[in-house]
This record gives C-alpha cells, structure tokens and sequence, in this order.
C-alpha cells in the first residue's frame, strides 16, 4: 500500500532540490487535493527578486489557479520545512485542510495546531541535511 504522505513529501523534496540548484534556500511545497498535485512551488525569491517567492506561496497561487477557487479548503499542503508567518498567514487565508511538514524551523514561533490538521517531522533528516548543505555552502563562500 502506498503511503501518500511519504509520495507527496518526497515530490516537494524534489522541488527543494530545484532550488538548492538555483541557489534558493531549498524549500520545497505541492498542494494535493483527492491524492492528486494541483499546485507546486520552490522558493524564488532571489531569482524573481520577490520577497513573498515562497515555496508555499508559489504552491498555493498556482492551486488555487488550477482550482479557480482562493479555498482550499479540501487540500493538504506539503512543505519541506515549517511555514514562516507569512506563508502561515495565506496558508489560512486559503483555509488548507492539512499542513505536512519535514523540517522544524528553529526559531521560536511555532504554528497554532488548533488552526488546521498537522503533521510533523515527515522525512525531518532528509530536509534538514539539504538545508544544512545549502547555509554551510554559503558560509565558505
């Protein structure tokens, strides 16, 4: 039996690696709806010159675009790493069912479980080794 959280994780881990190549911090996110991607994104800021560039962001545009809804309120949202407050904001604004996330962002803000479904730490190693590569590449730069 196929696990679809581990399938769909592994796709936005794909998407992470997309922006490692790119030199963006590898964040990785795909929306699925009826186990089925609607939306993808990797973070862009650099390369769009666009602060809100977001894998999450860039996810939910472009699902709710395949959708033609601004709910996605039957989805779940797949993510490399925690979502920071802004992606948290239109994570709600859209009104996603479900958050799966890998990697814990380590600052102290932490998302409000009562606000959706949550799941945590789904492939944790894998996201945060991709992450660690990508800071201590740029610290020797």
């Amino acid at each position: 039996m196929i696990d679809f959280d581990v399938f769909f994780m592994q796709e936005a881990l794909k998407l992470a690696k997309n922006a490692f190549d790119e030199d963006e911090v590898p964040v990785g996110a795909v929306v699925v709806c009826d186990n089925k991607i609607i939306g993808k994104g990797y973070n862009q800021v650099e390369k769009l010159n666009d602060p809100t560039a977001h894998a999450e962001v860039l996810a939910i545009t472009a699902a709710c675009n395949y959708l033609d809804s601004k709910y996605l309120d039957k989805c779940t949202l797949y993510i490399t790493l925690e979502p920071c407050m802004m992606c948290t904001g239109a994570i709600r604004e859209a009104q996603i069912k479900r958050i799966v996330y890998a990697a814990t962002d380590t600052s102290n803000r932490k998302l409000e479980p009562n606000l959706f479904e949550l799941k945590t730490g789904l492939m944790e190693n894998e996201a945060s080794a991709l992450l660690k590569t990508f800071f201590k590449k740029k610290r020797l730069l």
